[in-house]
């Protein structure tokens, strides 16, 4: 998958005339504001998704019908539908008061030894603290749940029983495998948060994989098909699910290691308000980032590469570490291929913290395309069993990406939650953020063994958000925030030729010493002046440069001649999943 390098200039207040001139050339470009502009050009039948203004009656949903459409899903978490109809009845719909926006139905793919020590949940479990009463929603590939015996799903059984703790099973994809895993990282990724460990834990093992929350509950909901690959309105529908069945099975946390470029503002884009939908129905939702840090193809250096819905302000997003085969977390570094922000178009600082994601050991989802695919990934029984059978585990496999690290912070946000159980969305997402460790080295670089290309990374607040998972501080911590941990906006001040954060007062960040931006962000993502000021303090100045020694990058993010670029269809599974990590 490539991104659409869709990127505004910067919105100033200093510069109101500028910013008219950029937005009515994007209207224009667009065609409609209330279209998205990767429709210009179709023919023929389209799917797309429209969302209304308001939830849409008989009424609505008959003048897309009156245009040759038809009604493919309801999504009434967005105030829309997923619909096919003609290319040609777009405008004229577009035109209708009623409808907000529409846009195409695209496409999107999928994006515990070392990764538990590395965050601190030995400590939680020192404390009694598994998981146990809270669910996680797993929007993904699927969960190969079996409690067949040297599966390595009997990892998600219950303790001391036979049953799963996969509590509720739907899907929507059209295939015969139903809510079981064909692809192969559902699996993994449920593992990541919930795995017991059982399939190698014994006096015979050497070593352990176990989840973060190792006795929480998991809702299976499958869109993602045997290639790994799904649309916006199977993850909508899937997130609505989760809403409506948050009571029934405690659902506080949904985990989406899936994404796809950014094509619009979050404020339009369909699973953006998707994700929202479940936040304000205080739902944590946490995403992975995106797989696309080494990507230079617009001159930025990897910046700007956050997928959505990781891009929208309301979520966590997650970037991914390298534990460095270690358990301390002191020699950790950031993978070079974790997508770093800001977001295009809307410039949110993302992504808002990082864990371990690299060569991550989960569980194996036999029969899944994946470990079918590349069966060296597939763990030997020799490396977690006393002994030297070299034949392959049934039980583990190990991928590599930030949809591997999106899991260990909603394992971490179970937990949590069950310390502290009327803790709210925003409550967590600050708390995690705060308490994260911040001790980083200001720059580290990979050499790629393939293709002999170092990649340096720079550790700012666009590539690390606010630091690295910490468990133990987190749960140690009893700090409560008050408003909303709304991801802040960045800001190009031409003056002094320096990136700011945008004053929000419906966020918590500015409001006080505790919750300030250094508070949180720490003085890494600072450059000059260290004051807490929004919009005093320069977060990136001109000495520092989009990862490399030159202005390059940093002129192409945030100087006159930003790109909107072009639409790019979505891409196969490499973007998202990460065969070969870095060592």
């Amino acid at each position: 998958m490539r991104y659409m390098k869709c990127i505004s200039a910067v919105w100033s207040r200093a510069l109101p005339a500028a910013c008219a001139v950029i937005l009515s050339a994007s209207l224009a470009f667009a065609g409609s504001p209330k279209m998205s502009k990767d429709l210009e050009g179709k023919s023929g039948q389209v799917d797309v998704i429209v969302q209304f203004t308001h939830a849409p009656t008989a009424r609505q949903n008959q003048k897309v019908l009156n245009r040759g459409g038809k009604l493919k899903r309801e999504l009434s978490l967005v105030k829309g539908g997923a619909y096919s109809l003609p290319a040609s009845a777009l405008a004229g719909l577009a035109a209708d008061p009623d409808v907000a926006y529409i846009s195409p139905d695209r496409s999107l793919s999928g994006h515990l030894n070392n990764a538990a020590a590395a965050v601190n949940a030995t400590y939680a479990w020192s404390r009694g603290l598994d998981g146990s009463n809270i669910a996680v929603a797993v929007i993904d590939s699927g969960i190969q749940d079996s409690t067949r015996k040297n599966t390595g799903n009997a990892d998600l059984q219950q303790s001391r029983s036979s049953l799963s703790r996969v509590v509720y099973r739907q899907s929507w994809v059209n295939d015969a495998a139903g809510t079981l895993d064909a692809y192969g990282h559902g699996t993994h990724v449920a593992g990541i948060i919930a795995g017991n460990g059982s399939s190698s834990t014994g006096s015979q093992y050497i070593k352990t994989f176990q989840g973060i929350a190792p006795n929480v509950n998991l809702v299976n909901l499958r869109v993602l098909d045997a290639k790994g690959m799904g649309t916006d309105s199977s993850v909508i529908v899937a997130i609505q699910t989760a809403v409506q069945l948050k009571n029934r099975y405690n659902i506080r946390v949904i985990n989406l290691s899936l994404g796809r470029p950014v094509f619009e503002s979050y404020t339009v884009d369909p699973l953006c308000q998707a994700v929202e939908a479940a936040y304000r129905a205080g739902i944590v939702v946490v995403v992975a980032a995106g797989n696309d840090g080494r990507d230079n193809s617009a001159g930025t250096n990897g910046y700007a590469t956050v997928t959505s819905p990781a891009n929208d302000p309301y979520v966590i997003t997650v970037g991914a570490m390298k534990s460095m085969g270690t358990p301390t977390r002191a020699d950790d570094l950031i993978a070079t291929y974790s997508s770093k922000g800001p977001t295009a178009i809307d410039h949110i600082v993302k992504p808002d913290i990082v864990a371990p994601g690299n060569l991550q050991v989960s569980l194996n989802s036999s029969g899944g395309s994946l470990p079918s695919t590349f069966p060296g990934k597939v763990v030997p029984i020799s490396f977690y069993h006393n002994g030297n059978n070299s034949t392959i585990s049934p039980a583990y496999f190990t991928l590599s990406g930030t949809s591997m690290a999106a899991p260990v912070v909603s394992g971490a946000a179970a937990l949590l939650l069950q310390a502290q159980p009327k803790l709210t969305p925003d409550q967590v997402k600050a708390r995690l953020m705060k308490t994260a460790w911040k001790a980083f080295p200001s720059s580290s670089s990979y050499i790629d063994p393939t293709t002999g290309i170092t990649y340096t990374s720079q550790y700012d607040a666009f590539t690390i958000g606010a630091g690295y998972l910490d468990i133990q501080a987190a749960l140690s911590s009893t700090d409560l925030s008050s408003g909303a941990a709304k991801s802040p906006t960045a800001q190009y001040d031409p003056a002094t030729n320096s990136v700011y954060f945008v004053n929000d007062s419906s966020a918590m960040w500015g409001s006080s010493a505790m919750w300030g931006s250094t508070a949180v962000w720490g003085a890494n993502a600072f450059v000059g002046s260290q004051s807490a000021m929004w919009g005093s303090s320069a977060m990136w100045g001109s000495s520092a440069m989009w990862g490399s020694s030159t202005t390059q990058g940093f002129s192409a993010m945030w100087g006159s001649s930003a790109m909107w670029g072009s639409s790019t269809a979505a891409g196969g599974e490499s973007t998202n999943i990460l065969i070969n990590g870095e060592n």
